[in-house]
């Protein structure tokens, strides 16, 4: 039986090929009544992509990154209106975010969900005038729940969030993955001799991730003796504003390495005259570019970023508008980082 082609359904509705290609693809540019009717005759017809063309134009763009086609929202949930610029994580995310839908073609519109004079509808009806089918949420950094005046806008468009997993509504996420992170962290502390790892980080931030730093290093510290499986300290906010909480803490759990996210647990430290690393390993959770001499994980949040276009350019050519039944996740893997915070490797020579 011969293949069913685009250039037959496009005989069958009385349409260019290219009419065909557009509507299959949920193209805003080709009407929702016409799109409607030429999908209803390729799935009558049999038509299925061919999925050797498929990879063939998938590799046609790699080779040739396409032209402007359209626009995405770029949607600010942080608190702070400037927290892409001057966030210490965020602009990372909205680095990959541009540079990857670049490479798709598309535009990104910024809007900040905190400003006082825009709601669910008035951001819809901006959204609907430029064409925007699809929108990355960025910035959420002290809570993981969306505010209930845009509703509307995550059921009416594709959504996709960078950083966390959301709660009511639950959307597709991408973000590093935590718990792995913490278990290569674990790997490279005990390559260097380290015994006692603990892990600093503040409560609201674990929950925030699900707690899967808590969990990661939980399911790490399982290959430790049980002597050295250290309980954390997880009130780093308290005590930013009372030392003396860290140093209780220090005193009497006695690491040998800390995991944390915190630079100022090297002030804490050293406000203690012991040194990094001579006393006390310091890894960093989420290496920076400002402190380049800590060791650490590095998150790699660009390609969060990167990772949450893709989904999102997916979603829309695949009119997969509003709330999913099955929110999607995309894990990043993180990467070791060489700093001068953690004792000496030792190289063997033969």
């Amino acid at each position: 039986m011969a293949r069913v082609t685009m250039a037959i359904i496009a005989e069958k509705a009385g349409v260019s090929k290219n009419t065909v290609s557009l509507a299959l693809r949920h193209d805003p540019q080709i009407p929702a009544h016409t799109r409607k009717r030429i999908a209803k005759i390729a799935k009558t017809m049999g038509y299925t992509k061919n999925p050797v063309v498929a990879q063939l134009m998938t590799e046609l763009r790699k080779a040739h990154p396409a032209g402007y086609r359209r626009t995405l929202a770029l949607l600010n949930a942080n608190q702070d209106g400037r927290a892409f610029k001057s966030h210490p994580t965020v602009p990372a995310y909205v680095t990959g975010c541009r540079r990857r839908a670049e490479f798709h073609g598309y535009k990104l519109d910024e809007f900040w969900l905190h400003d006082p004079e825009l709601n669910g509808d008035r951001l819809d009806r901006i959204l609907k005038a430029r064409g925007i089918r699809g929108a990355l949420i960025v910035g959420l950094m002290k809570e993981n729940q969306l505010p209930e005046r845009f509703g509307s806008t995550w059921q009416n468009h594709a959504c996709v969030v960078t950083g966390v997993r959301t709660r009511l509504p639950t959307l597709p996420f991408c973000c590093v993955d935590h718990h792995a992170l913490v278990l290569q962290a674990m790997e490279q502390a005990r390559a260097l001799g380290y015994e006692r790892p603990a892990l600093v980080v503040d409560e609201h931030i674990d929950r925030l991730v699900d707690g899967r730093f808590g969990s990661g290093m939980w399911v790490a510290q399982q290959g430790l003796a049980v002597k050295n499986r250290v309980e954390g300290f997880f009130q780093v906010e308290e005590a930013r504003k009372d030392p003396a909480l860290f140093a209780g803490w220090l005193k009497e759990a006695k690491p040998d390495v800390i995991f944390t996210l915190y630079h100022v647990v090297k002030t804490w430290i050293e406000g203690l005259g012991m040194k990094v690393p001579r006393d006390i390993g310091l890894i960093q959770l989420e290496h920076r570019e400002e402190c380049k001499d800590w060791a650490g994980m590095d998150q790699h949040n660009d390609q969060t970023g990167e990772g949450a276009v893709d989904m999102l350019v997916g979603m829309v050519h695949n009119n997969e508008i509003g709330l999913p039944d099955f929110p999607r996740a995309t894990l990043i893997s993180g990467s070791w980082v060489e700093g001068g915070t953690v004792r000496a490797r030792h190289v063997v020579t033969v």
